[in-house]
């Protein structure tokens, strides 16, 4: 049992959320053409269900898999399918992707009548997830459909709704706590009704007051507990906020149900909501658009599939040309080289900053063995001997160190004075460990 309140590890970082955190959210212009990845998930990509030529609805399923782990995607603008091709991706990777010429007089498909969550069962809310395309929106992204349909023998008895919102810059969770309150508390209850939990607790950081005095007063279930955590990075990790908020620790290589708890992001409850009560599909996310090179910060709904340039080109574009602009987080985000990127159902922010900013490890040295990476993981990992282990092609000897149970966080890298790319070469053995598994 851990030690209820802390966990070992973590740093504090300067938080930079005042550029955008007062920020209300607001509405974008339509780009003139949409990206929809066929692969927004862990999982089983999509196949399309459209072909070139095709007019789309908004609303409209075009993609879809089988498979048990997947997520289906859907138009979120009205248009003519122009191509299904390899596009560039905010991972880095090249993705499958429908690509629609958006139309000016925008359709959408008819969604269902407003229906009474107190009355949808527990399955008729696991398949509105399912069929809604919902995934994790802080930034796993993984389906949330089979989040809710844990194995038999592991009862949830505690849904936690990850409020904490802990990584520098990004402020649009903390606009959907003010905004958006009444949504996330229904989309609690849906969570635990389809879960059969007992209890609920929403972890917020500590350095958000203004959103746990509002969701207290909009929680109106004795079961749904608002607690207030300690602002340390990486606090939103669900493991550690399970160690925080519960005082229980998930056993390496194992998945939050093996202690009973669910974990679940505040974008991903309300949109849960919205599937079940209107049948509205994940057309669209909150993003915050932020950064000491960005002229206008803002928090944007933004449709899934907007090229990043557009949402860009909406804050008025950056004070200084040469910047770095990276999509999600600065610590567990993608920096990129192509703007033209769409973003997806886990894109939480747009973080552009200047050059003079940028601490780049393009001229980085062998390990001074200092122990920073070590002291201040958050795993209790040695990030030092996987990342050396990993220049030597060393697999086998690196899987000894628990690669595997890195929650890349992005600590190591920050703290590490020879400027190595840790994180990045424990990516790197994480992805030759699991293709040497198949």
């Amino acid at each position: 049992m851990a030690t209820r309140g802390d966990f070992q590890g973590g740093i504090h970082l300067p938080y930079n959320k005042e550029l955008a955190k007062d920020e209300p959210i607001t509405e974008i212009s339509m780009p003139e053409e949409i990206i929809i990845p066929l692969s927004q998930h862990i999982g089983a990509p999509c196949e399309p269900l459209v072909e070139v030529g095709d007019e789309v609805k908004a609303g409209q399923k075009i993609g879809e898999s089988s498979e048990f782990v997947s997520a289906p995607v859907h138009a979120s603008l009205s248009g003519t399918v122009k191509a299904i091709e390899p596009r560039p991706n905010a991972s880095g990777d090249s993705v499958e992707s429908i690509v629609i010429e958006v139309a000016q007089e925008q359709e959408s498909i008819s969604y269902e009548q407003e229906r009474s969550i107190d009355e949808v069962s527990e399955e008729e809310i696991v398949e509105a997830a399912r069929e809604a395309g919902i995934v994790g929106m802080g930034g796993a992204s993984f389906p949330t459909s089979v989040k809710l349909s844990p194995p038999d023998d592991k009862p949830i008895d505690t849904v936690l709704i990850n409020a904490c919102e802990c990584e520098p810059y990004l402020t649009c969770d903390h606009r959907m706590m003010l905004e958006q309150g009444e949504e996330l508390i229904a989309g609690v209850k849906l969570l635990m009704k389809a879960v059969g939990a007992e209890k609920c607790y929403i972890g917020i950081e500590d350095n958000k007051p203004d959103a746990i005095k509002n969701l207290k007063g909009l929680a109106d279930d004795s079961r749904i507990k608002i607690q207030s955590v300690p602002t340390q990075y990486p606090q939103g990790s669900e493991k550690h906020l399970i160690t925080t908020v519960l005082g229980k620790e998930v056993p390496s290589g194992a998945l939050p149900f093996e202690v009973g708890a669910l974990v679940q992001n505040v974008a991903t409850a309300i949109a849960l909501y919205e599937a079940v009560a209107f049948g509205k599909p994940s057309l669209e996310r909150v993003v915050t658009v932020t950064g000491q090179n960005i002229k206008q910060p803002a928090n944007l709904l933004v449709k899934i599939g907007t090229p990043v340039q557009h949402i860009v080109d909406e804050c008025g574009g950056f004070i200084e040309n040469k910047t770095k602009v990276v999509v999600g987080g600065p610590m567990t985000g993608n920096a990129q080289s192509d703007l033209n990127v769409p973003i997806t159902k886990g894109s939480s922010g747009i973080i552009a900053l200047p050059e003079k900013m940028v601490k780049g490890n393009d001229d980085y040295i062998s390990c001074m063995k200092c122990g920073a990476c070590v002291e201040n993981c958050p795993m209790r990992l040695y990030p030092n001997k996987i990342s050396t282990l990993v220049e030597e092609n060393d697999y086998d000897e690196t899987e000894n160190y628990y690669p595997l149970d890195c929650v890349e966080c992005g600590i190591c890298s920050y703290v590490c004075p020879a400027r190595r790319p840790v994180v990045q070469q424990i990516k790197k053995a994480k992805g030759e460990i699991a293709a040497k598994k198949h």
